[in-house]
């Protein structure tokens, strides 16, 4: 048996797209594995993220890409699915890390009494140090990625008490004030609001936000340059 396992400034997101940047409590709740386990596979070298600092211990030290998510949703299935014990997919891992980029989040997996085998792109050929003693069952990335970026989506739906609030983000908008929950930055809505744009002019370019986030944009950004004129 086989089984598949732009606005006038361009300041706007496309929301339709997921985030390309996560942090480690997105992972966690996208991909069922825990803070520790991450932190555990980083320090282990398994599994380490994109951007990352050298001095871990700081908030927002480990910073995922969207590949990321994939690839560790895929071990997450191996792990806890599959049952692969966690010194083959340790060992796997540091094989394929030596020979791919993004091995976990690039190429086909099977799984046989609890070992990996993973298809060569070029050659279509699983390879694996054992020879298995029965179907491989495949762990499908494209359904994982389906599954991820469905999710990922999920995370850009605001709370209803971001609404009307300002906030900030060192990951988000390079630092700027942006409307809570959100990637537009309060100076986009204030460039507008200079414009003579009112506020349903406004809403027009930004159809996710609400009145109360133009108020609080325009109030927020009138005080900001009140103090710098003062």
């Amino acid at each position: 048996m086989v089984a598949d396992a732009q606005t006038k400034d361009n300041r706007m997101s496309d929301w339709s797209e997921p985030p390309r940047a996560f942090t480690s409590g997105h992972v966690s709740a996208l991909t069922g594995l825990s803070d520790r386990q991450l932190r555990d596979w980083d320090n282990r070298g398994l599994f380490q993220p994109a951007y990352a600092e050298d001095d871990r211990r700081r908030p927002y030290s480990r910073v995922y890409s969207f590949r990321d998510v994939v690839g560790l949703r895929t071990i997450a299935l191996l792990r806890n699915q599959y049952r692969v014990p966690y010194k083959e997919v340790e060992a796997v891992g540091r094989w394929l890390s030596e020979r791919y980029a993004t091995p976990w989040a690039s190429l086909r997996f099977f799984v046989a009494d609890r070992k990996i085998l993973f298809e060569e792109p070029e050659s279509g050929l699983r390879y694996h140090a054992r020879p298995p003693h029965q179907a491989a069952l495949a762990i499908e990335l494209r359904s994982i990625e389906h599954e991820m970026k469905e999710a990922a989506k999920k995370l850009r739906i605001r709370k209803a008490a971001d609404v009307g609030k300002i906030g900030r983000h060192r990951y988000v908008a390079h630092n700027a004030d942006v409307l809570a929950g959100t990637r537009i930055p309060t100076a986009a809505i204030w460039d507008f609001h200079q414009a003579g744009y009112d506020t349903a002019g406004i809403l027009s370019q930004y159809p996710t936000l609400s009145d109360a986030d133009i108020e609080a944009a325009i109030e927020h950004e009138s005080k900001q340059h009140a103090k710098k004129a003062g």
